[in-house]
């Protein structure tokens, strides 16, 4: 029996017989999703808007299975992601909604500095939320197999949030694996932490700017966010300094790195307390440094990896200097 990738395969190269298995195979999937949907309550009029006419997309399981032929440096992907033109918008954005994003900050706890890099990381401030149709997405990806539990529990809560009325079925785009809105928070994490903060009874993630930062900071605090502490900094090292210290969870305090010869960017020495840090070096030895405190982590639960996190950091504070 054709697997249903190579179902879809064959029905994109036009086999009419493969088209009618995919599409049978298709069609068969998505009456267990409305069995599932219609147990948790969701309503057979969002079923019928949302899932009617469905059909797979060829390019969201490309995509989910393109592997890149290199890995970035972390020097090319601090030059893609903390560009120039990014840090001048960025700059304009929080200029724009720091009225938001003080408000935001009082009530989170958490910095503007870090609100703003996420959110310039995510989406380029909002002016770019991802083109896939969610449900279209999550449908087809729930269906193709590779990761079905996963993205069929997320096509479960995307129509969720269809039902409960906090956004439209054409507006709700997002990445090709059903990321979303402005902050790009699957629907899972939506149903967790998305924040209304317009108080309009709707967590409009897509169009409301104070929603969707406010749904940032609601994420990053209940990640362990600690107000009034930074995210880390750049730093130098001394030459023939150990590299086995190295390691964001390797942590001294600032006063024992400055005894080991680490200092400032520029310069300066690091104070001499007890705050903990990890040293981390993105590109190995002769690449830059950065010590990086409590909050690093929190950057991390939005996404898993040291370069995102150290972007978002170091876009924030460029955005808000």
């Amino acid at each position: 029996m054709l697997s249903r990738r190579l179902l879809l395969a064959a029905a994109a190269s036009a086999a009419v017989p493969a088209m009618a298995g995919a599409a049978d195979s298709f069609a068969a999937f998505l009456n267990g999703v409305r069995a599932d949907a219609r147990r948790q309550g969701i309503s057979q009029t969002t079923l019928d808007r949302a899932l009617t006419g469905l059909r797979p997309n060829q390019k969201v399981i490309e995509l989910d299975h393109y592997q890149p032929e290199f890995t970035m440096t972390w020097q090319h992907y601090r030059e893609t992601r903390v560009s120039d033109t990014r840090v001048a918008n960025g700059r304009a954005a929080y200029t724009q909604n720091r009225a938001t994003l003080q408000a935001v900050s009082a009530r989170f706890g958490v910095s503007p500095a870090v609100i703003v890099g996420v959110w310039g990381l995510e989406t380029n401030y909002g002016t770019f939320l991802g083109g896939f149709n969610v449900i279209e997405a999550l449908a087809t990806l729930a269906w193709e197999g590779r990761r079905a539990s996963y993205f069929r529990t997320e096509l479960i809560a995307a129509l969720k949030i269809l039902d409960h009325g906090d956004v439209s079925f054409a507006r709700m785009l997002g990445s090709y694996a059903g990321a979303m809105g402005q902050p790009q928070f699957m629907p899972s994490n939506f149903d967790k932490l998305a924040v209304d903060f317009e108080g309009n009874g709707r967590r409009d993630i897509w169009d409301s700017k104070p929603d969707a930062l406010a749904s940032i900071a609601n994420y990053l605090a209940r990640s362990g966010w600690r107000a009034g502490e930074g995210w880390g900094e750049q730093v130098r090292v001394p030459p023939g300094l150990d590299l086995s210290l190295a390691g964001r969870d390797n942590r001294r305090s600032l006063g024992e790195w400055a005894r080991l010869g680490v200092a400032r960017f520029d310069g300066r020495a690091l104070p001499r307390t007890e705050a903990q840090a990890g040293l981390v070096l993105p590109d190995g030895a002769g690449g830059e440094s950065f010590l990086v405190y409590g909050n690093f982590a929190a950057i991390r639960r939005y996404n898993p990896s040291d370069y995102y996190a150290l972007s978002v950091g170091l876009l924030g504070d460029l955005v808000a200097a």
